[in-house]
């Protein structure tokens, strides 16, 4: 397909992200796409590995492109988005558990979407200029496509802050947290692809000394605190003015639910029960959510100003959160 470049070459299968003038960001139609792919590969014998890349230099994938979901949504439409959420998880989960190796390569801006697909993969490979973040909580959605499996098995509370702040890793951060895996200089990248590729063996990725987190070194105890509340007492007894301020301008319910969320994730057993879970969030959000609010804010109008209005308490997360019934995320059984 035109956004995605789809191929075989030598012992190896090659998905490259095409469409660097939007940040690689994902459509609907991709994430079907590359999910077709991994089902294709699955069981061909000529592919030993999968490789994962893309276009240009500012982005692996900025996130999912969700113009249409937000048109929908205002329309009154809301099945739009739930289709684009449900058969984007789903390829999230077949990167999580493909049975052969999947290589990553990561540069630039990885958030949302773009951690959906690399930040499961089996070997993450990251460089000088990546960015990775879910920063969901500013417009009005959670960190979604397993975001919050993955934050809930980062060190200490920085899946907390992560989910909560929208907060940029860069290579070493990202490695501490548990969103990748090894730290190559990009000028390298195009020769292990090269090799990867002709002999089908995760042998040839060498391992890097990866650059110093300074998340390793950053007391975020204040985010132990129950509520989000709890969390903006302790910071303000710290006098930390710039983290206060992201979350005062931050979707207070995507915020709590995030929390509720990533703490929740804790105790699943398999990536699945995390995006099944957000699923609840994300079939809601267009409906019941800031979402649209925040989307218009940031993405349409651009205005930077979102108007947030959703019910923020327990309560409310709660019915977030609560079952679907008939509408849940179905997995299939491997047999």
């Amino acid at each position: 397909m035109e956004d995605l470049n789809i191929r075989k070459t030598g012992q190896a299968g090659h998905i490259t992200f095409t469409r660097p003038k939007a940040l690689n960001a994902l459509t609907h139609e991709m994430a079907l796409a590359l999910h077709s792919a991994l089902d294709e590969w699955r069981d061909d014998p000529q592919v030993k590995l999968v490789i994962i890349d893309a276009e240009g230099d500012r982005a692996f994938c900025a996130g999912g492109d969700i113009a249409a979901v937000y048109r929908g949504g205002l329309d009154g439409n809301h099945q739009i988005g739930r289709d684009f959420f449900r058969d984007e998880y789903l390829m999230n989960a077949a990167i999580a558990d493909y049975p052969k190796p999947v290589i990553a390569f990561m540069q630039g801006f990885v958030m949302g979407g773009g951690v959906g697909v690399g930040g499961h993969a089996s070997h993450r490979i990251v460089g000088d200029t990546t960015q990775i973040a879910m920063p969901e909580s500013g417009i009005g959605l959670i960190p979604d496509v397993g975001g919050t499996w993955l934050l809930a098995h980062a060190p200490g509370r920085i899946g907390e802050f992560l989910a909560t702040t929208g907060g940029r890793m860069g290579a070493g951060d990202a490695i501490h947290a548990g969103f990748a895996d090894i730290y190559l200089p990009e000028d390298e990248w195009p020769a292990l692809i090269e090799r990867l590729e002709q002999t089908g063996d995760t042998g040839e990725i060498a391992t890097t000394e990866a650059p110093a987190s300074p998340l390793a070194d950053r007391d975020l105890s204040a985010f132990g605190g129950d509520t989000i509340d709890d969390i903006i007492a302790a910071l303000e007894s710290r006098s930390d003015d710039t983290t206060l301020k992201i979350l005062r301008r931050n979707s207070p319910l995507s915020m709590a639910a995030g929390l509720a969320m990533v703490r929740a994730a804790r105790s699943d057993d398999r990536i699945q029960d995390a995006l099944s879970r957000e699923y609840r969030f994300t079939w809601r959000a267009t409906e019941m959510g800031d979402f649209l609010e925040g989307v218009r804010a940031q993405i349409i109008d651009k205005d930077r100003n979102p108007k947030w209005s959703a019910d923020a308490s327990p309560e409310y997360v709660e019915k977030m959160l609560a079952s679907l019934g008939d509408d849940e995320l179905a997995w299939e059984v491997e047999a």
